[in-house]
C-alpha cells in the first residue's frame, strides 16, 4: 500500500496536480482582465510542465498515472484558455470550436478503444505534439498582447491561427486514420495529444 502511494504521489505527479491548481486562478485573472498576472501564471504553469517531465526522467519516477495526468492537465489548461479567450473576444470562436472539437474527437475515440479493448498505450504523434506546441504559443501570444498591447502583431496572430487550424485538422485526420487502419486491437497506438 505504501509503495503504491509512493508511485502515485511522485514529485512529477505532485507538480502536475499543482499545475491543475493554477487553472482556476488563470481563468479568474482572464475573466477580470488581469492579463499581466494571467501571463505570469501561464509562464509558471509552462515551467512546471517542463520541470515535471524532466524530474520524471531524472528521478526515474515515470508512472502510468503521470502518463495520463500530464496530457489531461495540458488539455484542460489549453481548452479552458481557448474558451475564456474566445469569450473575451481575444480569439475567434471558430478557432476555439476547431480546437475543442479535435480534443473531444480524440478523447471519445480513446475512451471507446479503452472500454472495448482494455488499456492501450496512446503515445503522442509528431502532429499531435506540433498542434499542442502551436496552441500553447497562440494562447501565450494572445495573453502577452492583451497584457502588453505594444507587442501586438496582427500578422503573427493570423499566422498562428492558420497554423493551429491546419495542425488541429491534420492531427485529427491522422488520428482517425491510425485508429481505422489498425487490425488487431492490441496494436492500437494512436495519440491523445
Amino acid at each position: 500500500m505504501q509503495q503504491q502511494r509512493r508511485r502515485i504521489f511522485t514529485v512529477p505527479n505532485q507538480i502536475t496536480l499543482l499545475r491543475l491548481g493554477f487553472l482556476p486562478i488563470f481563468l479568474t485573472l482572464i475573466a477580470y482582465q488581469r492579463y499581466r498576472w494571467a501571463l505570469l501564471v501561464l509562464v509558471v504553469a509552462g515551467l512546471s510542465d517542463a520541470i515535471d517531465g524532466l524530474l520524471a526522467r531524472r528521478l526515474n519516477q515515470r508512472s502510468s498515472l503521470g502518463a495520463y495526468l500530464d496530457p489531461i492537465a495540458d488539455k484542460l489548461l489549453l481548452s479552458s484558455s481557448f474558451i475564456i479567450l474566445a469569450y473575451k473576444t481575444r480569439i475567434a470562436w471558430w478557432t476555439t470550436i476547431i480546437v475543442i472539437s479535435r480534443d473531444i474527437l480524440m478523447l471519445t475515440v480513446a475512451t471507446v478503444i479503452i472500454l472495448i479493448s482494455g488499456y492501450r498505450p496512446f503515445p503522442p504523434s509528431i502532429l499531435g505534439k506540433l498542434t499542442t506546441f502551436f496552441e500553447i504559443l497562440l494562447v501565450f501570444t494572445v495573453v502577452l498582447t492583451a497584457a502588453y498591447p505594444q507587442f501586438h502583431s496582427r500578422l503573427l496572430h493570423n499566422t498562428l491561427v492558420d497554423i493551429v487550424t491546419f495542425c488541429a485538422a491534420a492531427s485529427a485526420l491522422h488520428y482517425s486514420f491510425l485508429v481505422t487502419r489498425h487490425h488487431p486491437p492490441a496494436q492500437t497506438t494512436a495519440s491523445i495529444e
